[in-house]
């Protein structure tokens, strides 16, 4: 599935009192090291925010211009990606879904969200996950 798939019937917004699902465990991860090497390494703070992803697709950009090659930044656009998955669940109230080891945003409205994918689509130079948190929480 990609940007803007749908999928089954919508469900109300989890909510923050409930223990996040499973398949939360790992993106939750990825976005907070993400968030961590961001502050520490490029001293740039995020902070869940959608406008935050502003900077995330310029700090890909800038990778993506220095010109190394996919597998030496995979882990990191992993990493920025789940962080942009993570604003869109906490922006819209989704949930994290996994199924055969991709991990997707699922919004209240039953849309399936790949924001891993959309971190390589930047990286590739087509993509913005700033577009991908706007389209995601904006409604069918």
């Amino acid at each position: 599935m990609t940007r803007g798939s749908t999928s089954g019937s919508a469900s109300g917004p989890t909510s923050t009192r409930q223990p996040r699902p499973a398949a939360a465990a790992r993106p939750v991860r990825w976005a907070a090291d993400a968030v961590s090497t961001m502050r520490e390494g490029a001293r740039l703070r995020l902070d869940y925010s959608a406008e935050s992803l502003w900077r995330v697709d310029r700090v890909i950009d800038g990778i993506r211009r220095e010109g190394p090659p996919y597998a030496a930044v995979e882990t990191a656009l992993r990493g920025l990606g789940a962080y942009a998955g993570e604003v869109i669940v906490r922006q819209s109230g989704g949930e994290w879904w996994t199924t055969g080891g991709d991990h997707w945003v699922r919004t209240p409205d039953g849309r399936l969200w790949d924001p891993m994918d959309e971190a390589r689509r930047c990286f590739a130079g087509d993509g913005s996950l700033r577009l991908l948190c706007r389209d995601a929480t904006a409604g069918p």
